[in-house]
């Protein structure tokens, strides 16, 4: 009678502990999320509306595009296609998004965070520096040079940047753990804000003189 006792109440408590594990909200998949009484008036969140199964075909689960070289003729020399559910409707719900990065010769993928997904960056063509810096208050600075062939991981949420320091033309794959994982540029979303910030916050925060900061947001507007 024991033994039987002490199964249930085992089973009791891993089922208790398996909804205690699921009970949690899901990560949006959106910047902003205001609570709104309208249905009418409110938005769909966390992914797309499903198509009806039974409709269902092949192309929804194929995409073309990365074959094509992106143009890196801009003022950072990369350029980023984007893969994700916005692109490539069969990805909802799947948690996984992949870009194609073009590189031209000492470009940079500016420094930038993705606040919804790890990234997976593999390097197909060239030679680039990988670098990301860890959160407050160690800011730790870990960065390898990966040449073709070489994998590099980027932790969720942190800060990284892939920079060519080769004369040639660099191409990478990545893949991230979001169907959309969002990305912060770091100096466009700093300097280049819409409105403005405060050019005297700014300037405390990076102890620089007030008219740097405003020509650097002069520079992303």
């Amino acid at each position: 009678m024991k033994k039987g006792v002490s199964f249930l109440v085992a089973v009791a408590l891993m089922a208790l502990a398996s909804f205690l594990a699921s009970a949690f909200d899901p990560s949006p998949l959106q910047d902003i999320c205001v609570g709104i009484n309208d249905p009418k008036n409110a938005v769909f969140v966390n992914g797309k509306f499903c198509k009806d199964p039974h409709m269902t075909v092949a192309e929804d689960f194929f995409f073309q595009g990365l074959k094509n070289p992106g143009d890196t003729q801009n003022l950072v020399g990369s350029n980023v296609t984007l893969v994700t559910i916005e692109q490539f409707p069969g990805l909802n719900t799947l948690g996984i998004s992949i870009v194609r990065i073009d590189f031209a010769p000492f470009g940079v993928n500016p420094p930038h965070i993705h606040p919804r997904a790890a990234e997976i960056f593999i390097l197909l063509e060239g030679t680039v520096v990988a670098g990301f810096v860890t959160s407050n208050p160690e800011h730790r600075y870990f960065s390898k040079v990966l040449n073709k062939g070489d994998v590099f991981a980027f932790p969720f949420g942190l800060m990284h940047f892939q920079y060519n320091i080769g004369h040639t033309n660099a191409v990478a794959i990545a893949t991230l753990s979001s169907q959309y994982p969002g990305v912060i540029t770091i100096a466009n979303t700093t300097f280049g804000s819409n409105p403005p910030i405060n050019p005297d916050v700014l300037a405390k925060a990076f102890q620089l003189d007030k008219k740097v900061v405003q020509y650097l947001q002069a520079r992303f507007e």
